[in-house]
């Protein structure tokens, strides 16, 4: 999640433990579930923090523990060692480690669209990417993953680096926000985090990022085919709370407490409120689903072999996997929708 990661200690435990209060006597234990996040983010993981602060997970037997590590990568990693029950890697690291022999399931599809887009200035005549042809478009980075991704919707439309347009090293927050105050882009490969930024400063944008490319949806939630197995109950629970956090958060009504709740990850991120707030919009039209008829959580085939295209064209994956349909799961979206309303 994210693009340039700032990393946080969290006081996972005591917030834990802070939670789940005393059952009473003869009640069963609740089931400890350990969710490790590839950073500390409190705004980005939203629906979780809601679930844990308003008390969903409580309500579904289960006692969860956030962890945060550094990327995806070692989120696997501890999948694997058992370490943790559920994770909140990205669809590429998934692949991959799937590809290497792993048996990780992506169980929940928390980002639903692209965290990275392709913005112009609200005011702008730019109305899609085909007509940035000549023009300059700002990179908070030169290999930042956002470059990669806006450069694949360029090349789709047959443009050119170097020829049809120019990529142009601006920096983020700040710097980009000067970048388009002086002119000297038409348009900024974006992070979620950094269009919140840049509309916190001043500057008014508008996405351009044709559809298809918003279908290259996110971080979501994974676990192992073992846990699946094993505990099937503690799943369907932890799911029915992600759901019930984000339909909480969907309403407007709610969002100064989904911003107290969202200090449960990250305390730091949530002492600049103006800040939080802009993020947590911006994150909230990446995490809610285009169409909801099938339900938060749930997992579009045809976006799963996007992806594994993508891979293999940029060589990150060697070759399609022979399985592509065991890397996820929609078994439990029914039980997870079941009463919400849509």
């Amino acid at each position: 999640m994210g693009n340039r990661r700032g990393f946080f200690s969290i006081c996972a435990a005591v917030v834990a433990c802070g939670l789940s209060g005393i059952a009473p006597a003869g009640a069963q234990s609740p089931k400890d579930i350990t969710v490790v996040f590839p950073s500390p983010g409190g705004v980005g993981y939203y629906p979780f923090y809601v679930a844990m602060g308003e008390g969903y997970f409580e309500k579904e037997g289960l006692r969860v523990r956030p962890e945060s590590v550094n990327g995806s990568g070692q989120v696997l990693q501890m999948l694997a060692a058992g370490q943790a029950q559920i994770g909140h890697p990205g669809p590429g690291p998934l692949l991959a480690a799937r590809a290497s022999g792993l048996d990780m399931v992506f169980l929940y599809n928390n980002f639903a669209k692209s965290q990275f887009g392709l913005v112009v200035k609200e005011d702008s005549t730019f109305k899609t990417p085909d007509q940035l042809k000549g023009k300059k478009i700002g990179v908070g980075t030169a290999d930042g993953a956002e470059v990669a991704f806006v450069r694949a919707i360029l090349d789709d439309l047959k443009m050119k680096e170097g020829t049809d347009y120019e990529f142009l090293t601006v920096g983020d927050g700040g710097m980009a926000t000067a970048a388009f105050m002086r002119g000297d882009i038409d348009a900024y490969a974006s992070g979620t985090r950094d269009a919140a930024i840049l509309r916190l400063r001043g500057v008014p944008l508008r996405e351009i990022t044709p559809e298809k490319f918003l279908a290259y949806f996110g971080n979501g939630y994974v676990t192992s085919r073992d846990f699946i197995n094993k505990d099937p109950e503690a799943l369907k629970g932890f799911g029915r709370a992600l759901v019930k956090g984000s339909v909480f958060a969907a309403d407007p009504a709610n969002k100064d407490k989904v911003l107290t709740h969202a200090k449960l990850g990250n305390p730091q991120e949530g002492e600049d409120k103006a800040f939080s707030g802009a993020l947590f919009e911006a994150m909230k039209g990446r995490v809610t689903p285009a169409d909801l008829s099938n339900g938060w959580g749930y997992h579009h085939p045809e976006q799963w072999d996007l992806w594994q295209k993508a891979l293999v064209a940029s060589g990150a994956l060697k070759a399609p996997l022979p399985d592509l349909q065991k890397a996820y799961t929609n078994q439990f979206v029914k039980d997870w929708n079941t009463g919400i309303a849509q």
